[in-house]
């Protein structure tokens, strides 16, 4: 439900353009203040949540996305509207850093792989839901109308929490121990593992936003789609990732290796993303592509979040090591579109190839380098 509020943004922007009278860039700050917001916080608040309580963090900021939301609906201008996708932006990070540590506590050791598996699918599965009925109610009526729908469903899980997940003795504040906020930063930033689990994230957005930023535009140009359908279908490559979330999570739990799924999807996806922007393909193969490099990529979120409780530094900074995660990942998807931007505008469509071989090679190496350091953690 939190990620409803990243995918009620894209299809909306006209909608937005065209009543409010905001400008390319107003529309570009609306896009990206969510992903600025958790890449400038992302840790500070994992480590608010280890002190005020990750259920307590949950609710509020599951209240902040709807009371932010449903005053977003009602804004007059621009600057209010941006003021409300700030709050979101508060948010949305609560929630998303605060759940691990929770999904962890409650989960069988049999069972956390797996559990950190399906957890891995709550942005392809709500931000990709959101997208497609957005752009399937928006034409004739307003973006009023897709921020009511997601501050509803933030209300409803809101609800949901109040009566199920509040009287649950098992997600009470664990007390524990506690260094200053900047020393455990600090621990976690220098922890090998968790940083190479960030770079390998970041890496991943950076390539997977690069590419489903720009799917709608490649449609429209290349393909003449109307913007309507353009988004539809890039809301379904979207949420075919959570093919990929699962997936690594059934490989996981049958043993496979961490690195021989990183590193095998990264490589053979920096192929196909290739194809994606290359001169001679097909344009209806950049679709078909476009969808399969979502599906398969998408085992790399599911390895990484799954690897956090091996490689925090102590149980008690697994959500210090999301926020780390979440602030490079979010770091990468704010620099992947810009990048691919100035590359297609410098060398045309092709061109925008190159980011996606250097950064999924990034995250290979940094999957093998993940594989050395749990070799060595095991062994010790």
């Amino acid at each position: 439900m939190a990620a409803f509020h990243v995918g009620k943004v894209p299809p909306s922007l006209p909608s937005i353009r065209e009543e409010l009278g905001a400008s390319l860039r107003q529309a570009g700050w609306l896009l990206s203040t969510v992903n600025l917001v958790t890449a400038l916080g992302g840790m500070a608040i994992a480590l608010t949540a280890n002190r005020f309580g990750h259920r307590r963090l949950i609710v509020l900021g599951t209240a902040l996305c709807f009371a932010a939301s449903l005053v977003g609906a009602m804004s007059g201008s621009v600057e209010t509207l941006m003021a409300a996708r700030v709050v979101e932006g508060l948010g949305f990070i609560a929630v998303v850093v605060a759940i691990p540590t929770l999904l962890l506590r409650i989960a069988t050791p049999r069972d956390q792989r797996l559990a950190m598996a399906l957890w891995t699918t709550y942005m392809p599965a709500g931000a990709g839901s959101m997208m497609l009925v957005a752009a399937l109610v928006l034409p004739g009526t307003s973006w009023r109308i897709a921020w009511m729908v997601a501050a509803a469903a933030s209300a409803a899980m809101l609800a949901a929490l109040l009566v199920r997940a509040r009287p649950r003795a098992e997600l009470d504040l664990v007390a524990a121990i506690r260094r200053p906020v900047l020393a455990e930063m600090a621990e976690v930033a220098t922890s090998g593992g968790a940083l190479a689990i960030a770079v390998c994230f970041g890496a991943y957005s950076c390539c997977w936003f690069a590419v489903v930023g720009f799917l709608p535009t490649l449609q429209v140009e290349r393909l003449g789609f109307s913007t309507s359908t353009a988004a539809i279908v890039t809301a379904i490559v979207t949420i075919v990732n959570v093919a990929g979330n699962l997936a690594a999570g059934w490989m996981l739990q049958r043993r496979v290796p961490r690195v021989a799924i990183i590193v095998g999807a990264t490589a053979s996806m920096a192929l196909c993303a290739a194809g994606i922007f290359l001169d001679g393909v097909p344009d209806i193969a950049r679709l078909m592509l476009a969808g399969l490099y979502s599906a398969v990529i998408g085992v790399v979120p599911g390895c990484l979040f799954t690897a956090i409780p091996v490689h925090a530094p102590r149980p008690q900074l697994v959500g210090a090591a999301t926020g780390l995660l979440m602030q490079v990942s979010n770091l990468g998807a704010l620099l992947g579109p810009p990048i691919t931007a100035a590359l297609v505008s410098a060398g045309g469509w092709p061109a925008a190839a190159w980011l996606t071989s250097v950064a999924l090679g990034i995250a290979a190496l940094a999957g093998l380098f993940l594989h050395w350091r749990e070799k060595r953690k095991l062994a010790a």
